[in-house]
């Protein structure tokens, strides 16, 4: 990794307006912020990325999407979660707390719609003057409402099925993420007024968004076509109106599984209920009706005013990814050809290379084709003899998976702990065991209880002395797709220690093993809480006013308490701490007594900030830290993760210089938390130099 200007850190930065943003997350007595409110605080974040001008017209409508992509996840699992978790005395929550704590994930989401809302309708426009353009029925031209009927006739009608709700026709059961139309038909004879449901057969049956032929970008939502031809599924009958709802069911699989008899069988039984789960939100349209609202409120059954959304505009954004993605460079940020480290450049084969000395790779400013390449050329080479991996989430094409299925092929031994329990990659990853058991790659479905959230891979290989073991393990997942947006890490290694402790860990996943100890490897829910622990303790013994303690710590969320303890107690004694922390952050900074030193940051921009990077300064004696671990309760006790020292001085010089401080130098896409709950964004002030810690390392490690 080349090494880029490091920047200063920001002590008392000085921000953008607030914009009237949402009120205190918690009181000011409270230790500790709101995990849901703080999640919904994040993606306040992602929806600015779509409100901010400065972003190309496509990018910000893929942050609309980004944003309604995140809200389906947030009511699908952090919802029911909360429902689910004990007060500080270990008691379940009442339905009184549940309700209050409902009210206020509502008070803080519906502004935050209404601004989705706004955007949407501000952007339409202009993507209109670059020819992109979303239609209503009416704005059709006469040959365009031909071609749809014919349309609605061949590919739509066929597949619908209208369902009246009268005393012989139940209400209808609503599945979990279905977009729906309420109808009103009234019987010309009768003048009686009658409700029906009609489900919209999005992807993979139909496309949400149709594109009208002979034009170049202009499209019309399936809805909108289905509502133009509702006399054709009511014949004889007057339709009075229609309006879209959508509903959300809890989706967490989270649940014990220690009694399963066969993991893979379990897990798909339980994908099978994930339609059938407890609802959590119904999103309206809101011109529907009052009376209709309620109709189909009182039907759903057990559903609350708080679980209840009124939205202007389509619903479900995330299906406009379609139309974000879009081949438009000029609405596009523009591209990029990630670099490649000059010490696999220069080598004649990954392995050579990897024996002159450890190789770090930050994505996506840096290919991924490395790591891709490191286990296709294991595939292939003759000398090697065993690959072992561990997979929890890949893309539907994965040259990886492909290169162990030829490594079987070519006789190696090959093994892959498949996590089958990969939250909304179940079912994706179930297909992939199946197949690479087909091909003899010994496959082991994740361990009961636990998931396997590391991210390793060993390669055994025969040399002139004798075997020797090569090593990838990253902070990401082996996912060449998400690998081109999401900022991780990966260390290329044939460390023995590092080798040996890689090799206890897969006997761990694939035998019996009750392993521990490890020679250099964290691994949760072994050892990575209590060495996390340590770490922050031996700061505060080894800080002093000639020798300051120094801890930085970059991770997707932070939600552990015991964590923030420890991070609150290293505060008092004057250890100065910055977190980076994209997502959820339950730590309360800058109160006086208790967190003062304690300064957090999140970044949210081009790429997902997903990297986790532990920096301590040691006495001087600095370490730094990777690995696949959040500070979550889930990630340190029900989870395997493995965090390791970056032993390379020169490597550890580079991720401190040259990514943390970099990153805690950013004005630009960086939001600084405050004391009372409210994110504010750090802009740069008249004379100063303009850092976006993105695009700095984009420059400097392209090349």
């Amino acid at each position: 990794m080349q090494r880029a200007a490091a920047g200063s850190t920001r002590r008392t930065p000085r921000h953008a307006a607030a914009n009237g943003r949402s009120a205190p997350n918690a009181a000011p007595a409270d230790l500790y912020f709101d995990r849901e409110l703080s999640w919904l605080e994040f993606n306040a974040r992602v929806l600015s990325e779509a409100l901010n001008p400065a972003n190309p017209l496509l990018e910000r409508l893929k942050f609309l999407a980004i944003f309604s992509n995140n809200l389906d996840e947030f009511f699908m699992i952090y919802v029911p979660g909360m429902r689910s978790r004990t007060d500080d005395a270990g008691h379940a929550l009442s339905e009184a707390a549940i309700k209050q704590r409902l009210r206020a994930i509502q008070h803080k989401l519906e502004p935050m719609l209404a601004r989705q809302a706004r955007c949407f309708q501000e952007l339409l426009p202009q993507l209109a003057r670059h020819g992109i353009q979303l239609l209503r029925y009416p704005e059709l031209q006469p040959d365009q409402k031909e071609w749809l009927q014919d349309y609605f006739e061949r590919e739509i009608f066929p597949v619908l099925t209208p369902l009246a709700v009268d005393p012989g026709h139940p209400f209808p059961y609503i599945s979990n993420l279905s977009l729906s139309l309420a109808v009103l038909v009234r019987d010309p004879v009768t003048r009686t007024e009658h409700f029906a449901r009609v489900k919209v057969p999005t992807r993979p049956v139909l496309p949400r968004l149709i594109h009208l032929p002979e034009t170049r970008w202009q499209y019309i939502l399936l809805e909108d076509v289905i509502s133009a031809h509702l006399h054709r599924l009511f014949p004889g009958m007057e339709v009075l109106a229609s309006y879209p709802f959508r509903v959300t069911r809890n989706a967490d699989l989270e649940l014990q599984e220690a009694a399963a008899a066969d993991l893979l069988e379990w897990i798909e039984e339980k994908l099978t209920q994930r339609r059938f789960g407890e609802i959590e939100r119904v999103e309206i349209a809101r011109q529907m009706p009052l009376m209709l609202r309620r109709l189909i409120i009182e039907e759903l059954q057990q559903v609350s005013d708080e679980e209840v959304y009124l939205v202007d505009g389509p619903l479900n954004m995330a299906d406009f990814f379609s139309l974000a993605n879009l081949d438009i460079p000029e609405l596009r940020d523009p591209p990029f050809v990630p670099g490649v480290p000059k010490a696999l450049r220069e080598a004649p084969d990954i392995f050579s290379a990897m024996r002159r000395g450890d190789i770090l790779l930050h994505h996506p400013y840096q290919s991924f084709g490395c790591v891709t390449d490191f286990i296709r050329q294991a595939a292939d080479d003759p000398q090697v003899l065993t690959i072992k991996h561990t997979l929890y989430r890949t893309s539907g094409d994965s040259p990886i998976l492909e290169a162990l299925t030829d490594a079987a092929d070519n006789g190696k031994q090959v093994a892959c702990l498949v996590e089958l329990k990969a939250r909304f990659d179940e079912a994706n990853n179930i297909h992939w065991a199946r197949q690479l058991e087909k091909a003899g790659v010994h496959v082991v479905y994740g361990l009961v209880g636990l998931k396997t959230h590391c991210k390793v891979t060993l390669v055994v290989r025969r040399e002139e002395d004798g075997l020797r073991r090569y090593l990838h393990i990253g902070t990401g997942n082996y996912n060449p797709r998400t690998a081109t947006v999401y900022t991780d890490v990966s260390l290329l290694t044939c460390d023995p220690d590092f080798c040996a402790d890689a090799s206890d860990l897969f006997n761990f996943l694939t035998g019996y093993s009750r392993q521990s100890e490890y020679r250099r490897f964290l691994v949760a829910p072994i050892t990575l809480r209590s060495r996390l622990l340590a770490l922050i303790e031996r700061e505060m013994e080894r800080h002093s006013e000639e020798s300051p303690g120094r801890v930085i710590a970059k991770m997707n969320a932070l939600v552990d308490r015991q964590l923030i303890d420890a991070l609150y107690k290293a505060s008092r004694r004057g250890v100065q701490i910055d977190l980076i922390v994209r997502g959820m952050c339950c730590l309360r900074p800058g109160i006086k007594g208790l967190s003062e030193n304690i300064r957090v940051i999140s970044i949210v921009g081009r790429f997902l900030e997903h990297s986790r990077i532990f920096y301590f300064r040691n006495g001087g004696e600095e370490e730094v830290y990777i690995g696949s671990a959040d500070w979550m309760p889930r990630n340190l006790d029900r989870r395997v993760e493995v965090v390791v020292p970056v032993q390379d001085p020169g490597l550890r010089r580079c991720l401190y210089e040259e990514v943390l401080r970099t990153l805690l130098s950013d004005n630009c896409q960086a939001w600084e938390l405050q004391a009372d709950g409210r994110y504010l964004r750090r802009v740069p002030q008249p004379g100063e130099e303009r850092r976006n810690a993105q695009l700095i390392l984009l420059e400097n490690l392209r090349a």
